[in-house]
């Protein structure tokens, strides 16, 4: 009985300073909110690369639950990103010197703004995620690896994006 009146005690205490316990996820769900998602730049050697990470966190977005809208008028925050890197990195070769298997890496910049306030509510420089692929001498073979690399990638970095922004909001 001691025990649940201290917490009780406590809990008005916390409630009377101003903190509230509740989720982060109300903006979130929120269908009135209008989130501008441009296609990120992009700085990488691969042409497509800031559009499809754009569109693939949109995607994400609503597969986590996102109600609002997109579109850049009338927007409550503005994402931009860019895409820095797109790099393959040899992970081992053959005794005939071919590469065997590869690991390509994407590198993000992001910066969440919210419109009305005008405050930066997330950035972040440097967002990695890595996948490995197989390689051998037929160069067919080896971009239809790269290119479902480059799309586990761009789906990890989405899924990671999408979680972070969702806490957030």
């Amino acid at each position: 009985m001691k025990r649940t009146l201290i917490a009780l005690a406590l809990l008005s205490a916390v409630a009377g300073c101003g903190y509230r316990l509740e989720s982060g996820s109300t903006r979130f769900t929120d269908p009135s909110v209008r989130m501008d998602v441009s296609p990120f730049a992009n700085r990488s050697t691969t042409p497509d690369a800031g559009a499809v990470v754009a569109a693939n966190f949109r995607e994400e977005l609503r597969r986590s639950g996102f109600r609002g809208t997109f579109g850049n008028v009338g927007a409550n925050y503005l994402v931009e990103g860019t895409v820095r890197e797109v790099r393959s990195d040899i992970l081992s070769q053959a005794p005939d010197r071919f590469a065997l298997e590869n690991r390509l890496t994407l590198v993000v910049d992001i910066r969440v703004v919210e419109v009305v306030r005008g405050g930066v509510l997330w950035k972040e420089s440097g967002l990695s995620e890595t996948a490995s692929y197989y390689s051998g001498t037929d160069a067919q073979y080896i971009e239809a690896n790269r290119r479902a690399a480059f799309e586990q990638v761009v789906r990890r970095m989405a899924v990671r994006l999408s979680q972070t922004l969702r806490v957030l909001l």
